[in-house]
């Protein structure tokens, strides 16, 4: 997962499953892997399967949140994304999740608190916040957040930006920094399958083509699970 190779890190979860089908590690790791291959329900399935085994894993209930948010199960993800902030308050990436689900849902207000929940400390605070405020009004506020987002440099969080740009319906720039997010092997890449925000250009032909340049599948192209 680390070099972005999605059909070794596939191998290498498949045979831990194998090995260990009762861990919730394997399990977690392997609907991870098939997420990012367009399988979403059985990724829920098996995180499912994880948690049962560990129901106090605030990262599953996190990545969980995610596959729910992806099919537009909105309440069930804001369940599971609240279930690991209670479990790990100060848990990074959390509050991130729930302001994303927040926005899908059209309150941008909720979107900007649960963002500023976000830890100062936290990589993704500043994603958060510019999304969040995209989602709002305030037209000057979020341009002022995509510019901090710029600032901190093309290798900060290109993928993030992307999303940013995506939320403006800026598709040239969107693809522009999905090159980036790929030049600097951004490992957020793996989430754009299954990316609610991204995905409003799936049918747009660079979009098909940069999935395949990454070895990713295409909208519609996921293959068929084993």
């Amino acid at each position: 997962m680390g070099d972005l190779d999605w059909r070794g890190a596939e191998g290498e979860y498949r045979r831990a499953f194998e090995l260990a089908p009762e861990s919730g590690d394997a399990a977690a790791g392997l609907a991870r892997q098939l997420a990012i291959f367009g399988h979403v329900d059985q990724a829920i399935t098996l995180t499912q399967q994880a948690l049962a085994t560990d129901p106090l894993h605030a990262r599953w209930y996190g990545w969980l949140a995610g596959y729910l948010s992806a099919l537009n199960r909105l309440q069930e993800a804001e369940a599971a994304i609240r279930r690991a902030i209670d479990l790990q308050p100060g848990g990074v990436r959390l509050h991130f999740v729930l302001s994303e689900i927040e926005i899908r849902r059209g309150n941008p207000e909720a979107a900007l608190a649960a963002a500023k929940q976000e830890p100062l400390g936290s990589v993704f605070r500043d994603a958060a916040l510019a999304k969040a405020l995209q989602s709002g009004n305030d037209h000057e506020a979020a341009d002022v957040a995509l510019k901090n987002l710029l600032n901190k440099g093309a290798s900060w969080d290109p993928y993030d930006v992307a999303q940013n740009y995506a939320m403006r319906n800026d598709a040239d720039k969107t693809f522009e920094w999905l090159d980036r997010a790929w030049s600097y092997r951004d490992p957020s890449i793996h989430y754009l399958p299954y990316d609610p925000f991204i995905g409003r250009f799936k049918d747009d032909p660079r979009f098909i083509a940069y999935c395949r340049k990454i070895g990713l599948p295409a909208p519609g192209e996921a293959e068929r699970p084993k």
